[in-house]
């Protein structure tokens, strides 16, 4: 019987193949029609020459294995296949070898970039330390590796992925840089999401915020470290990083403070916070100027993990990655780099083990008690922490702020 089944599956495979590969090679002579018809005139009209053009696009075809392709004729609108089914525990970002990897060669680069570092900082208000922390986040300090070919990459996901008009757009971005000839080599390596050189910058950042921090004229984030360090200074210069203020503080949450007043929206004055028995772990004060300004709590493990007061350069850093917990990496390395400041105080709890898809289950329960969950994607955001603790507390229960096993059985649908 078993010898039978699987004599079936191999000739059903063998049937399934070549319609399979037909499909993919027709939808492959799409993509180069599309290409030619499509592409090539907003490329002209957006100043690409026909030259540029055809170097960068000699020998692309699609790149099947990138994540959240919708190939042409399937349905955009079927739930996305869910590539990291576990919801991880946050904890699990600050792992010791990543974080000391960053802070030690941090503190190398700091020696190092000193004088183009200074002369960035003067510039852009932005500290060193967070430029280094970023850069070590995003490359490991340009060691690295970044293979794919950005065209292909491009290609890809503006002809057949979900976000298909955000990556035309930066599709045609990749093309102007090309033509400008900033790349070295003519040889434009990204990420599989697009994102280009050291800081990781998607084209359209290229196009605003590289800099020249070597004086050499060009704008080199392949390359050339000291123009990494001036673009990641001048995008979050640009996107608001206020020179008077920190990123943040670790702090102690009195039981008496509900994790409940996490947000960006729900913003208090330092010293106001101090007020309801909010302090730093370190045991020093605020600095006064500090306590004048508006600050948020931030907990990205609800009550199972540190707690922060983050300034909003913490949102600005944001800006250049959405995570909390990547900002929160950034300002910590930051940090260890220049202050040589340890492991946050606070431990971080224990987690549970659950999908994605139950995580997502129990914001669809908050949802449909009218909670604003901010997407029932299977993380859990801000939004979602302090909607488990609104929740928690009309059940007359502490409230913790984390998704559970309990919680999900009490709200998932």
């Amino acid at each position: 019987m078993l010898t039978r089944l699987v004599c079936v599956l191999m000739v059903c495979a063998a049937l399934v193949s070549p319609a399979l590969a037909q499909n993919r090679a027709k939808i492959e002579r799409d993509f180069q029609t599309w290409l030619l018809q499509e592409i090539w005139p907003a490329a002209r009209k957006a100043g690409v020459s026909r030259s540029t053009f055809d170097r960068s696009f000699r020998g692309v075809s699609l790149n099947w294995d990138l994540p959240d392709l919708v190939p042409p004729g399937s349905n955009r609108q079927a739930p996305r296949a869910q590539r990291q089914a576990e919801f991880g525990a946050p904890g699990r970002y600050f792992g010791r070898g990543a974080v000391n990897g960053a802070s030690a060669t941090g503190r190398q680069m700091a020696k190092r970039h000193s004088a183009v570092l200074a002369q960035v900082e003067k510039r852009t208000g932005v500290p060193g330390r967070i430029i280094l922390a970023i850069w070590g986040r995003e490359s490991a300090y340009g060691k690295a590796a970044i293979p794919h070919n950005a065209f292909q990459v491009l290609g890809t996901k503006a002809f057949m992925s979900r976000r298909a008009a955000f990556f035309r757009a930066e599709l045609i971005a990749a093309l102007q840089i090309a033509q400008t000839g900033q790349a070295p080599n003519q040889s434009m390596k990204s990420s599989w999401a697009g994102a280009l050189g050291q800081p990781q910058f998607m084209p359209s950042s290229f196009l605003k915020f590289a800099a020249d921090g070597d004086g050499d004229g060009r704008a080199d984030i392949w390359t050339s470290e000291a123009d990494t360090i001036a673009s990641i200074g001048a995008y979050l210069d640009h996107h608001g990083w206020d020179r008077r203020r920190d990123w943040g503080f670790e702090v102690r949450l009195p039981a008496s403070v509900s994790c409940t007043l996490e947000g960006p929206d729900q913003g208090r004055r330092i010293r106001d916070w101090e007020k309801l028995g909010i302090t730093r772990v370190s045991g020093r004060p605020f600095p006064n100027h500090e306590r004048r300004g508006e600050a948020f709590l931030m907990l990205p493990a609800g009550r199972n993990g540190p707690a922060f007061l983050v300034t909003p350069n913490f949102y600005v850093l944001k800006d250049y990655n959405k995570s909390d917990l990547y900002a929160l990496f950034v300002g910590h390395v930051g940090d260890r780099i220049q202050f040589g400041v340890g492991d946050f105080v606070a431990p971080w709890g224990r987690v549970d083990k659950m999908l994605r898809s139950e995580v997502a289950a129990l914001q669809r329960g908050l949802e449909a008690l009218g909670h604003d969950v901010g997407g029932a994607d299977g993380l859990a955001g801000f939004k979602t922490r302090r909607s488990i603790g609104r929740w928690q507390e009309t059940q007359g229960a502490a409230a913790t702020c984390f998704p559970d096993k309990q919680i999900m059985a009490k709200l998932a649908h």
